[in-house]
């Protein structure tokens, strides 16, 4: 029973995390290309106002006109809309998720003998200890040398450096699937911190002088505006390892640190592309094509080198050995009833009995044969040779009897 309330637990969960997620990833994108996309007023009304750039739009049937001051109108409106929530609730959905799924589970899902073979309590340490060591190296970086000549370039040479550190660190120490999914969380993290710790503290600052005639400190908005670009280029490689958990053959990679560095970079190059393409279409900015050029290159080279050596030519039907399924019994017995049998129903999946098992013939298939997901990690430390006699035997026919 436990087991079942994980899972909608589990469930739950996600559909709130990926519910906030898009609220705040779609507000973000929103404000960069409404930043990107702002004319000169050409009214007097508008410019007596203080207005610095506004945007026409049509939506829905209707006409809307977004104006962004200069500093600020003369005066403040009673209430303002603050976009902070979308963030914060994305950051705490997802890290019970995170804790649900693979603190809670660290040693089948966290933590790969053949890395590291670590306590769970060692192992749960270390992962948390990402997030937080990975925030204050990039805070640190942001504060020492982002207001400095040339600051953009450093902190983002800089920032660029330690994620692959991170990312290959990672790889090395925790179980692919999970490497994956910690680096996009230490990154998420980031991007919340920025919203949390600098971006509505600093917007607070500025309108609280306002309010009482002080003179704004425009180091706020400077600070607050670097970690808003910062997180606009995580968002896609983020959204990546997120998602990879569900395609092995990344995590799985003799060199996933690099799979996953790679395709992150080309994220970031194609979201480079989109927020480009408003200011080009202004006359501000060159043409964004190569970035996204660059990002598609980046991802098809990765898909080519990737690439799976040919497979052998299929034994012919007739010199194949038969598969007794007394045999795929005894790998199921060694490899899979310590989840999936009496004592434990990972899923609510068993494989403990030969109508279970026939019941869940597809998925035993697809999960250990053909995208070797199962065992988790190998934590049971099934063969090739024990993949293949499966293969055999569902390709038979799987019978039971």
């Amino acid at each position: 029973m436990e087991s079942y309330y994980l899972d909608w637990a589990n469930l739950l969960l996600r559909w709130v995390h990926v519910i906030t997620a898009i609220a705040w990833i779609g507000a973000s994108f929103y404000f960069v290309m409404l930043d990107n996309s702002l004319e000169k007023p050409q009214d007097p009304e508008s410019l007596d106002k203080g207005v610095g750039g506004e945007q026409w739009a049509v939506h829905g049937g209707g006409f809307y006109n977004m104006q962004k001051y200069a500093l600020a109108p003369k005066r403040l409106p009673d209430h303002l809309h603050w976009s902070y929530w979308e963030s914060y609730s994305t950051w705490l959905t997802g890290f019970a998720l995170f804790t649900m799924s693979y603190l809670w589970n660290a040693s089948t899902y966290l933590i790969d003998k053949s890395k590291m073979d670590w306590q769970p309590g060692a192992a749960i340490g270390v992962a948390l200890a990402f997030f937080v060591v990975f925030w204050m190296v990039y805070d640190g970086i942001c504060q020492v040398f982002g207001r400095r000549k040339n600051g953009d370039t450093i902190v983002g040479v800089l920032i660029a450096l330690f994620i692959v550190f991170a990312t290959w660190l990672a790889c090395q120490w925790f179980a692919g699937r999970a490497a994956f999914l910690l680096v996009g969380a230490m990154m998420a993290t980031t991007m919340s911190g920025n919203v949390f710790f600098w971006i509505i503290p600093g917007q607070r600052k500025n309108v609280q002088a306002l309010r009482e005639g002080r003179p704004v400190d425009p180091v706020h908005g400077q600070r607050g505006k670097q970690r808003s670009v910062h997180n606009t280029y995580f968002t896609l490689p983020v959204l990546f390892a997120m998602l990879s958990n569900h395609y092995s053959f990344t995590y799985t990679h003799k060199y996933n640190w690099i799979v996953l560095l790679l395709i992150m970079l080309g994220g970031a190059a194609i979201r480079q592309f989109f927020v480009v393409r408003h200011r080009f279409k202004l006359g501000n900015a060159g043409n964004p094509l190569p970035y996204a050029l660059i990002g598609i290159v980046v991802l098809g080279l990765t898909i080519v080198w990737m690439k799976p050596e040919p497979a052998a030519a299929p034994v012919a039907a007739a010199a194949a050995p038969a598969v007794a399924f007394k045999d795929v019994q005894k790998v199921l017995e060694q490899r899979c009833f310590m989840c999936h049998g009496e004592a434990t129903q990972m899923k609510n999946v068993r494989v403990d009995s030969p109508d279970q098992v026939a019941a869940h013939a597809q998925a035993i298939y697809q999960q250990v044969v053909v995208t070797k997901i199962m065992p988790m990690n190998n934590a049971t430390g099934i063969t090739d040779e024990e993949r293949a006699l499966i293969g055999r035997w569902f390709q038979a026919g799987a019978k039971t009897n």
